[in-house]
């Protein structure tokens, strides 16, 4: 170890830093600095870069390099121009390359310049001498000729245009009269309570094209139906065990009276629609329904 190598090296250890930090520091490859700090040059690629990593070096542990150059200037190897003869003769050689090619490259462009001159400007030429002949004559060939008249095509499109307009007007207003026509909906069905008494109710029923009972039991309960005339349409029992429900059409009547044993028990539907009971089936049992059908057409 040399002593610029010893003194680098305590100046290390000093700072407490090892040789992968000072590598961190100074991007120098560990095995130089080992070199530096063994006195072994042999590794690295010159003189001119030992001077520079012992400066680094120095510089990385805040030591003057200038005065670690001059009390160690017997180790510490100078540069040399070993390389400059070489770097000589290839600057020569590409000098003389050069001025024994530059005449050629400075002809060149200058000769491939001038035939595209020379061939643009003969297309022009044929170019200029072929349209302007046929034009010339096409020109004396026309003075002769009728004028004649064609009729354009984009008027012909703008008529056919106009025409398709006014038929999508046409079918417009057709539309918007057909949507402007009001509809006129059939009226509901009414079934309205209109008296009740006692155990006794009437309902009219209006604006229905058929008159059907349908009585559905919830329990058990006894019914009957009767017409205008008093003619029993059905009578009997009604219960989830048996017969659940039964269908009487009265379309042709005027009058039904339907008789409830248990109206707890009970649902009466008129042409699908469920009959409110205008007494309550708790207050009453059993109760009389008395249904007056108002044909639509009366």
């Amino acid at each position: 170890m040399t002593e610029l190598g010893n003194r680098l090296k305590e100046a290390r250890l000093a700072k407490g830093l090892s040789l992968e930090d000072l590598q961190s520091l100074t991007k120098i490859q560990k095995r130089y600095l080992i070199g530096i700090e063994e006195g072994n040059y042999s590794s690295m690629p010159g003189n001119f870069y030992v001077r520079a990593f012992v400066k680094q070096y120095a510089e990385a542990l805040q030591l003057n390099p200038e005065e670690i150059f001059e009390t160690y200037k017997n180790e510490i190897p100078a540069t040399h121009h070993d390389d400059l003869p070489e770097q000589l003769s290839r600057v020569k050689t590409r000098r003389t390359v050069s001025e024994g090619s530059s005449k050629i490259f400075d002809i060149i462009p200058k000769v491939l310049i001038g035939v595209f001159i020379i061939g643009a400007a003969g297309v022009l030429y044929y170019f200029v001498v072929n349209n302007v002949g046929d034009k010339a004559n096409d020109l004396i060939n026309n003075e002769n000729e009728p004028v004649k008249f064609v009729r354009s095509d984009n008027l012909e499109k703008a008529e056919d245009a106009e025409k398709d307009k006014t038929k999508e007007e046409e079918k417009t207003d057709e539309k918007e009269t057909v949507e402007e026509t009001p509809v006129v909906e059939a009226p509901k069905q009414e079934l309205t309570p209109v008296q009740n008494s006692g155990k006794n109710s009437t309902y009219d029923l209006k604006n229905a094209d058929k008159f059907v009972v349908k009585l559905v039991s919830t329990g058990e309960t006894w019914v009957s139906v009767n017409n205008s005339s008093g003619q029993s349409k059905f009578q009997g029992l009604l219960s989830t065990t048996g017969t659940q429900s039964t269908e009487v059409d009265l379309t042709g009547e005027t009058k039904a009276v339907i008789v409830v044993g248990r109206t707890l028990d009970t649902e009466i539907y008129v042409n699908d629609q469920k009959l409110e009971y205008a007494i309550a089936p708790a207050d009453v049992v059993r109760q009389n329904i008395t249904i007056q059908f108002v044909p639509k057409n009366e």
